[in-house]
């Protein structure tokens, strides 16, 4: 019994929600100008925002992977003020 109502709740269901599908209608409408220059618009700012992010990133690579530099004895008396 509880197979059979449980296969009866779900074909009831099934069917109340195919109408739904069948009248929208949106299939034969075309995407309209304003809908284009959203996208378009969209578009150019991620495309004007990677090349800069893409510099960053890869700067940032090059400076963790660059070996440190080595200080003279000349430039770290300078750091601290102290006189030759």
């Amino acid at each position: 019994m509880k197979t059979s109502a449980r296969n009866t709740l779900i074909a009831s269901i099934v069917g109340m929600a195919t109408p739904a599908f069948a009248a929208s209608g949106a299939e034969n409408e075309g995407s309209g100008i304003l809908l284009v220059l959203f996208l378009g618009f969209g578009a150019l700012i991620i495309s004007f925002q990677l090349i800069p992010s893409a510099l960053l990133f890869f700067s940032m690579v090059k400076g963790l992977l660059a070996k440190p530099l080595k200080e003279s004895p000349a430039l770290a008396g300078k750091k601290s003020g102290k006189p030759l």
